[in-house]
């Protein structure tokens, strides 16, 4: 079955040219019909920007602010979660405007950007160039431009702040925001990690791998709320379960001192690793290939449909011809749905 949904999959992938024949429909929103919950009115103090970036950060700075670049799209779950929740709590409001010029950017949209580097582009081929592949993705920028944090998917209300103030306060000059993070809500003495005896086993030598499976890479940490409910409820779900048995996974608590031989032969420790690859959220899952190389990661927060996304991304081997993520989520709705299996991307 799973086999015969990879097919599916991939029919669908390497029908991509029709896709593109109805571009200006489609990717202005690319999750249509029953994935599409309607589009999400922006907030009104949004800076109307003509997208000559290069201007709004020198706007932006002689108002002693930043600029964030909020890419978005028509019909993304998150995209309503981030603005109906975090930008509707009045302190993180306040804070994000006392500090920050929020500029969004459609993911599939076709208004000229003037980037980085002078040049004009669309908003869809910006965001290809900058290789955003979730929405939300948040890039912030300081005075001269340089992307100094990025959050690649949704954060909830809590750790969204410390983001907001991270980046207000100028900290990325003294400390890397997984440090700060630590500072501000550091990992608790007790808790669980959800071990299973059907993950590779210490010790964790990830270069001399005898299967020749991709390996999935879980950075966690106790007492995590959304560790807890990726384990005991999205990873236990039959097609989870399905999908993980084509994987080495490896279970890390991103703080330890565990020994760890990465994919690379480099001997190191859970929270050195962890540190190098700039994990910053926990649960952050990083999918390797079957040589080792990265190819995807997932380290936002992410109901079931998108953690299987991710995994079927990966396992089916879709990243090496459609490096849209994006596009691959659609594909997949469609064929589940086409098999009579309804997609509910917040479930």
């Amino acid at each position: 079955m799973v086999k015969q949904r990879f097919v599916a999959i991939l029919l669908l992938l390497a029908a991509a040219p029709a896709w593109s024949a109805g571009a200006a429909e489609q990717e202005e929103g690319l999750l249509e019909g029953m994935v599409n919950p309607g589009y999400h009115e922006q907030p009104a103090w949004f800076k109307q920007s003509f997208l000559d970036i290069r201007e709004d950060v020198q706007e932006a700075a002689s108002n002693d602010k930043r600029v964030l670049l909020y890419f978005y799209q028509d019909g993304c779950p998150y995209c309503k979660k981030l603005l109906e929740t975090n930008f509707a709590l009045r302190d993180i409001v306040e804070r994000t405007r006392a500090t920050l010029e929020v500029v969004a950017i459609n993911l599939w949209g076709d208004r000229e950007v003037t980037g980085f580097d002078g040049e004009a582009t669309t908003e869809k081929q910006f965001a290809a160039d900058l290789k955003v592949m979730f929405t939300p993705t948040m890039l912030f920028l300081d005075e001269q431009g340089d992307v100094v944090m990025r959050l690649n998917g949704y954060y909830p209300p809590h750790k969204f702040s410390a983001v907001l103030d991270y980046v207000g306060e100028r900290m990325e000059k003294q400390l890397a925001f997984r440090d700060y993070w630590e500072q501000q809500a550091p990992p608790a003495a007790t808790g669980t990690l959800h071990r299973n005896p059907s993950y590779l086993q210490p010790p964790y030598r990830l270069s001399q791998r005898s299967a020749p499976k991709p390996l999935l890479v879980l950075f966690e940490q106790k007492d995590c709320a959304a560790c807890d409910e990726l384990h005991l409820d999205i990873l236990k779900r039959k097609e989870s379960a399905e999908l993980l048995h084509g994987f080495d996974v490896v279970l890390l608590d991103m703080w330890s001192a565990t020994a760890v031989q990465t994919p690379d032969g480099s001997d190191t420790t859970a929270a050195e690793w962890a540190k190098q690859l700039g994990i910053q959220y926990a649960p952050t899952l990083v999918l390797f290939d079957h040589g080792g190389r990265e190819v995807f990661r997932a380290e936002a927060y992410l109901k079931a449909f998108h953690i299987q996304s991710s995994l079927d991304y990966v396992l089916s081997g879709a990243y090496r011809d459609q490096p849209s993520f994006q596009r691959f989520v659609q594909a997949r709705a469609d064929a589940l749905e086409a098999q009579g299996i309804h997609v509910d991307l917040m479930d």
